[in-house]
Formats: C-alpha cells, sequence, structure tokens
C-alpha cells in the first residue's frame, strides 16, 4: 500500500516506521526545510517552526518505553546510544514510604529521560533507514485530492497518489478544512482550552559534578504555580512552570531568565539543581500558550468515517493538555495502533477507518476525557467552594486522602505511577476498590495526619523576590 503521512514530528515519523515494517511503501511530507543533523546535541537547534514546542519539557513514559521494548527494540537501543537512559521509579522511593521492598510489576514502571528533538532525531535516522520510506522536508502538503462519491475517498495530496493518506501535524491540523474542501461530512470537534501558560529552560549539568537525586516524578502544584523538572539525555535537565493564562504578573516575571531563575531557587525540589557550580543554562526561557484538549472523531455518530482513505494521527486526532506529558507517548500508541488496524483490513478502507476509529476511542478518547477533568479539577481545587458543592468533598478527599495515601502507601503510590505511565485506564485509581479503602483510610485519619511539605513559598512571598530581583537587574 502507498501512504502519504503529512508531518514529519513524533507521531509522523512512528507511523511511518509501523507501517514500513508492515512492508507498506511511505513518503512523509514535512514543511519544515530541516535536513538531518549530525548528532543529538546539533539537533536541539533543529529550526522547527511547525513543532514550536520542540524545545520544550516532554515526558517519555513507561508505556512507550514498554512499547519501543516489545515492537521497536532496535529504536531503544539506538536512544541509548545517543544518550538517552531510563528513569526506574521505584529505584529511588520516596523516603516517607517505609516498605521500600520491590513489588511485581516494578520493572514497567520504567520511563525514558531524552530531549524532545533527541528523540525525533534518533526516530527519523530509523525511520529513513526503513525500505520503501522516503522524506520530503521542506514540502508543504495543500489540499487532498479525492473521489466524491457517496463518502470521499482520498486519493492523494496534491497530485501525488496515495491509498492512504495520515495527518500527523500537530494539534494546529488543519484537517477540518481538508475535508470540508472534499465535501466529507463536518467533523463533530470537541475543545477544551487548558487555561494555562507555561515556560520551560534546559540546563546541561557540569562535568565531574554529580546532579542531584532524581525521585520522580518530581513536581507540585503550588495553586498560583505548577512545576516540574524533567530529565533529558547527556546530562540535560529542563525545569516547567505552568500558570493560570490570566496571571500577567507572573506571566511577565517568569518570561525572562531572571524570574525564572529566581523561581527556581525559591522551590524545594528545583533549588538544588539551580546551586552554584551545578549546572549551566543551555537556552533561554521558551513560553508557549493556546494549550487545549481537542478531539476530532474520524466517525460520525454512527460509527461510519466520514472519509476513506484518510486518517489523522497522534495530536492532530486527539490533543491531551501537554501539562500532563501524555503526548508523544500516546502518538507512538496510535501509530502502531494504526498499523494494527491496517494489517488486519488491508484491503478494506471502511473496515480500516472503522477499527482504527475504534482503537482511538479506545486508547486515546479516554485519555483525552480524564484531561478535560483534570483541567477542570485543577481550577477547582483552589477555589473557596461551597460546603454543600459534591467538589467541595472530592477536592478535600484529594487534600487529605489520596495526597497523604501516596505519600505513605506502596500500593497507592505504585497505583499512580501506572496510571500517570498510562499503563492503566483513567479511572483505575478509583475504579480498584483497595486503593479507594486505603485513601479513604487516609481521609478518615486526616486529624492525625503531619503537615504537608511545604514544596514552595506563597504567591505573595514570591513576588516580593520577583520584584527585589528586577529591581536588582534594573540597577546593573
Amino acid at each position: 500500500m502507498r501512504i502519504i503521512v503529512v508531518g514529519g514530528g513524533i507521531a509522523g515519523l512512528g507511523t511511518a516506521l509501523a507501517c514500513a515494517r508492515d512492508g507498506h511503501e511511505v513518503t512523509v511530507l514535512e514543511r519544515d526545510d530541516t535536513p538531518m543533523p549530525p548528532d543529538a546535541d546539533t539537533a536541539f537547534q533543529w529550526e522547527r517552526t511547525g513543532a514550536p514546542q520542540v524545545r520544550h519539557s516532554h515526558a517519555f513514559l513507561a508505556r512507550l518505553r514498554n512499547l519501543l521494548c516489545d515492537r521497536a527494540p532496535d529504536v531503544l537501543d539506538a536512544l541509548f546510544d545517543a544518550g538517552a537512559t531510563e528513569i526506574p521509579f521505584t529505584a529511588n522511593l520516596p523516603v516517607t514510604l517505609t516498605d521500600r521492598l520491590s513489588r511485581p510489576g516494578d520493572d514497567e514502571l520504567v520511563a525514558l529521560a531524552c530531549r524532545r528533538t533527541t528523540f525525533e532525531w534518533v526516530l527519523r535516522r530509523r525511520v529513513l533507514a526503513e525500505p520503501g520510506v522516503e522524506l520530503g522536508h521542506g514540502v508543504v502538503a495543500r489540499a487532498l485530492d479525492a473521489v466524491r462519491a457517496g463518502i470521499p475517498r482520498v486519493a492523494g495530496v496534491d497530485g501525488a497518489p496515495a491509498d492512504l493518506v495520515v495527518d500527523a501535524r500537530g494539534p494546529r491540523s488543519s484537517s477540518s478544512d481538508w475535508l470540508a474542501t472534499i465535501g466529507a461530512a463536518p467533523v463533530d470537534e470537541e475543545l477544551h482550552e487548558s487555561g494555562i501558560v507555561y515556560f520551560s529552560r534546559f540546563y546541561r549539568v557540569r562535568p565531574g559534578v554529580e546532579p542531584p537525586l532524581y525521585v520522580g516524578p518530581t513536581a507540585a502544584d503550588l495553586g498560583y504555580l505548577k512545576y516540574a523538572i524533567f530529565l533529558g539525555d547527556n546530562r540535560t535537565f529542563s525545569i516547567t512552570y505552568a500558570i493560570e493564562s490570566h496571571d500577567e504578573v507572573l506571566r511577565r516575571a517568569l518570561a525572562g531568565a531572571a524570574g525564572f531563575e529566581a523561581v527556581a531557587g525559591s522551590l524545594v525540589a528545583t533549588a538544588p539543581w539551580r546551586c552554584d557550580g551545578v549546572a549551566d543554562p543551555i537556552t533561554g526561557v521558551h513560553v508557549i500558550a493556546g494549550l487545549r484538549n481537542r478531539y476530532r472523531p474520524p466517525v460520525d455518530r454512527r460509527g461510519t468515517p466520514l472519509v476513506h482513505g484518510f486518517v489523522a494521527v497522534g495530536d492532530a486526532a486527539v490533543c491531551t493538555n501537554p501539562l500532563y506529558g501524555r503526548g508523544c507517548s500516546l502518538a507512538f500508541v496510535h501509530a502502531f495502533g494504526l498499523a494494527d488496524a491496517l494489517r488486519e483490513h488491508r484491503d478494506d478502507l471502511d473496515g480500516f477507518g472503522r477499527a482504527f476509529a475504534a482503537f482511538t476511542d479506545r486508547e486515546l478518547v479516554p485519555w483525552f476525557r480524564s484531561a478535560v477533568v483534570q483541567d477542570a479539577q485543577a481550577h477547582a481545587l483552589h477555589e473557596q467552594l461551597p460546603s454543600d458543592d459534591p467538589r467541595a468533598f472530592m477536592q478535600s478527599v484529594f487534600r487529605e486522602g489520596l495526597l497523604p495515601a501516596m505519600r505513605t502507601s506502596p500500593v497507592v503510590f505504585r497505583a499512580f505511577l501506572r496510571w500517570f505511565n498510562l499503563l492503566v485506564t483513567p479511572d483505575a485509581l478509583m475504579a480498584d476498590g483497595d486503593i479507594v479503602g486505603e485513601v479513604l483510610a487516609a481521609y478518615e485519619d486526616r486529624e492525625h495526619h503531619p503537615a504537608p511539605p511545604v514544596l514552595g513559598p506563597d504567591r505573595e512571598h514570591l513576588l516580593l523576590e520577583l520584584a527585589r530581583v528586577a529591581a536588582a537587574t534594573e540597577a546593573q
């Protein structure tokens, strides 16, 4: 089968890899003029205007790592050769867990420490080594070619023939416009703004310096500010902050290097990484907004494909708030799911479309719905809700049940890690009776809990520190 993949990012390259290894001829069209850099560090300077998120923090979760182990171990080996490492989450357990014995399934709780550009560079090299794969970089795909009898059947892109066209252009994809142009039924899109802006900066640990101990996932929510540390390849790491999009005061402060560093030095988790002599910045501060959760169903309400010979993969189909770090992992899951559905329905585009839609609905859409709920809960968590509001009880259970249980129970802690790493369904935490029992027991014992750890200053004190730093910077 001749396949054209539009978009040469993680989703597009993953699709090309999976389909090429099933014997298909694949052409990848990438709009950015991005010849292959010679190494991973040079790849960090790739000019990727079509993917502005590449130099932000990325998570490569256990589900992705395990999928590579099973379906593309050579890619995993190539990542290690390029400097990526593994993050075994249960190797450095929080000190609050008294039971530190290993348990069945711990070997699955392993993520990858890697920059997005390194992952993409390694993946592109492996894809280009596959027989039957071609990459056109600096090529802008403009329109679908289609036969318009009944349900439109896509026959190619811009005059280039194909049996299947895959849209892998990410969250800014215009596939709805493409489909409207060829007379397909309208896409019943769901869109939810996340309401956040986030800021990332990368660093490299100095030669001969031992980095601080990483007990992951290292992330926290102060209410007015969320933050996380992400390990990269080749002794790099990044720090990311997320704030409410309407918080203009913090937005201006964090966009500059001085303010960004002042905050890093004020937070318990990030301060050791920014001590003098540990690491040097290798980027400025990258800012990205317009973050959203979006789902574009490929079928109508009766399950009939809107079009034959065309599908979207990764963020072009199901996009979740990048704050949760699921995008690259779900894109790879989607890519291999596409190849599997195509193998089962090689000569039946309608059957393929239905099977791939069912896979998407089963494996990706629940995480979209979960992200929408998480965003709503995150906003509500810091509101003063009336006592008769059902969300008030859930707030209390989260703060005084789940969080304390995660700090003390190896069962709840591992359940959270499996959920965080996409190894269980989104509702698994609250669907497991044992987990719910431990959370509720912790909630019932809330009067005896020690005070939660202080993770950083409150907003008022942080703003005072930022004002002091700004004044000192201006005086220099």
